[in-house]
């Protein structure tokens, strides 16, 4: 094996309120030809710091990078310039990150920014469109010459992207070439991304969290594509994230971080296995099981503290046994169902004619018919652009359906007027995939949690708004001083709790949870599915819970609904579907599960 990169004793500095503080701490790890070296941990870990670091790419006025070295095939380039260091990134080495829509320029097609990427690796600066505007200014025979030059080499540019567009599998790489970012899916743009990366063939790939919000289907293709370009290059490569699943399927070798420091390291093999530092066990029990159920997951400060030593003590605490949730679900299923979802279709119109008749629809949600009773988990499942999340908007109204019927309690919404669609959304709430986006960046949490109280005039004192708001805060875990902090002081997971305390302010009967746990790292992910189970405990709710991660919907579900282009193609009790899958699209989902034996 050849060494491609060596890091030796890497520190990082931040400057905080004009104090530096060291967050990565002495680290030191080896990248070979062929293999992938996977890097776990939580975020705030120095996972992601480290390797831009190593790309010279962190702030400079508010970061310190020292190291003793960074070798790169043996030059090393902890002391190259920002000249010398744009010379070797995406020639030598390149990274892939983690979100790709915000990685692309929203206001060029993907095949100009590629054939960018290509230009400036073969120097041909000609190829760009502003320097061939340039040329016109010039005479008329000179014009002519310039522009002819400047076409061969747009068209081998263009040729080469081509390539790599269709080397990653993209379909119909001519029309991707000309479409912008937005109207790609999220796998589209991560192999668009992988593209741009791979332009000038790197010694060295950094893969910073490629897979995280993609679907099983489309990460199971990404992961084999990445294995089968690192096999044709001889490239090494870092691949970074904290689901442990994943690691399993892609990484030779791995380093596990915690606060900037490695903790552990060794062969994938042996780490998952046999992990030896309580920080590593942690890490994996705190995934959700696929061939058990627990009343609740454990977490990673749980194996910090010694409460947890292995998986049998966690078993044999537990353990919720078959019999015990038959009888769970007899008497559950054995009520009135909360919602009834009847022949349901949500369609938009796709192409219209000369005289504006439609012609074509996209059939979001077609035809979907199913119960959910009180007490409930209905777990939704499907890739992206099945219908998922237009079916939960859908029941709430907050996209109009264009047939069927939703009965809630007896009385259907969709013949409800403006009045009773307000008071039905007070007992129908709905936690959003994005706390980020969630919150208004303006107003405290306080006041966030506070708002829906005001508009459904629930409490109409103030301060016993306030002291209802500073309970909320305290039942998801958070503290009633964090009244009046605002979105940006807190970690994602603080921010899903905020979404979660807003939702409970107004008293729902039933929460629609879209994707509300899909970016969070596996340790608070399992806190915040342990609190939305004890709050269904405490306070009676119905969940539908939508989400693209399997493991995640067996845990919480009751029942699981299976959805592809925008028809229900299975529902049947959690357990039984996983174990016993009916239908083909369900097997091919539960199949690409990342090492379901971990």
């Amino acid at each position: 094996m050849k060494s491609l990169l060596k890091i030796n004793n890497l520190r990082i500095d931040f400057c905080r309120d004009e104090k530096w503080q060291e967050v990565v701490h002495s680290i030191d790890f080896e990248v070979y030809s062929g293999r992938t070296l996977g890097v776990v941990g939580e975020s705030g870990s120095g996972k992601s710091v480290s390797n831009l670091a190593i790309m010279q790419l962190l702030d400079k006025k508010k970061s310190r990078i020292k190291a003793d070295s960074i070798l790169l095939d043996d030059n090393d380039i902890s002391k190259f310039s920002d000249d010398d260091m744009t010379e070797i990134r995406g020639k030598e080495i390149a990274m892939i990150f983690q979100e790709p829509m915000t990685s692309l320029n929203p206001v060029y097609k993907c095949g100009f920014q590629v054939m960018e990427a290509v230009s400036l690796s073969q120097r041909v600066n000609e190829t760009t469109s502003l320097q061939v505007e340039t040329q016109r200014h010039k005479v008329a025979e000179s014009q002519s010459q310039c522009q002819s030059q400047s076409q061969r080499q747009i068209s081998t540019a263009k040729e080469k992207v081509l390539e790599l567009f269709r080397k990653v599998m993209l379909p119909n790489p001519e029309i991707i070439f000309d479409k912008y970012p937005h109207e790609l899916s999220g796998g589209q743009k991560q192999r668009v991304m992988i593209a741009m990366a791979l332009v000038s063939n790197p010694k060295v790939l950094i893969a910073d969290e490629p897979t995280t919000a993609l679907d099983v289907t489309v990460q199971k293709e990404i992961l084999k594509l990445l294995k089968d370009l690192q096999r044709e290059n001889g490239m090494g490569m870092i691949f970074i994230t904290h689901d442990l699943g994943v690691i399993a399927e892609i990484a030779d070798d791995v380093i596990v971080m915690n606060k900037g420091v490695i903790v552990e390291r060794g062969k994938v093999n042996d780490i998952l296995n046999n992990p030896q530092h309580p920080y590593t066990k942690g890490l994996i029990a705190c995934r959700p099981p696929l061939d058990y159920r627990l009343e609740r997951l454990p977490i990673v400060k749980e194996f910090l503290d010694g409460i947890w030593n292995d998986n049998n003590q966690i078993k044999n605490e537990l353990l919720i046994t078959d019999e015990e949730r038959r009888k769970h679900h007899e008497f559950m299923y054995s009520q009135e169902p909360i919602l009834k979802v009847q022949n349901l279709k949500t369609w938009y119109p796709l192409r219209k004619g000369v005289f504006g008749r439609t012609h074509s629809y996209i059939k979001s949600v077609d035809d979907v018919s199913f119960d959910v009773y009180p007490g409930e988990t209905l777990g939704l499942v499907g890739e992206s652009g099945c219908g998922k999340t237009t079916l939960g908007r859908s029941i709430l109204r907050l996209v109009e359906p264009t047939s069927g019927n939703v009965i809630f309690e007896g009385s259907d919404v969709t013949q409800f007027n403006n009045k009773e669609v307000r008071e039905y959304r007070r007992q129908a709430q709905i936690i959003f995939q994005d706390p980020y986006s969630s919150l208004n960046p303006r107003i405290c949490i306080g006041e966030a949690i506070a708002e829906p109280m005001m508009i459904h005039e629930i409490e109409k004192d103030a301060k016993r708004r306030r002291e209802r708001v500073c309970y909320l805060l305290e039942e998801v875990g958070l503290e009633a001083s964090h009244y009046q902090r605002y979105p940006h002081e807190f970690s994602g997971g603080q921010r899903q709790r905020i979404c979660i305390a807003r939702a409970l302010a107004v008293n729902p009967k039933l929460i629609i949870c879209d994707e509300s746990v899909s970016a969070l790292d596996v340790s608070v992910q399992a806190q915040v599915l342990n609190l939305l189970n004890r709050l269904k405990k405490d306070f009676h709710f119905t969940y539908i819970f939508i989400s693209h991660d399997l493991s995640v919907v067996r845990f919480m579900s009751d029942r699981v609904v299976v959805m592809y282009n925008g028809k229900i193609q299975e529902i049947n009790e959690a357990d039984e579907l996983f174990n016993n899958p009916q239908n083909d699209y369900t097997k091919r989902l539960i199949a690409a599960l990342p090492d379901a034996n971990l």
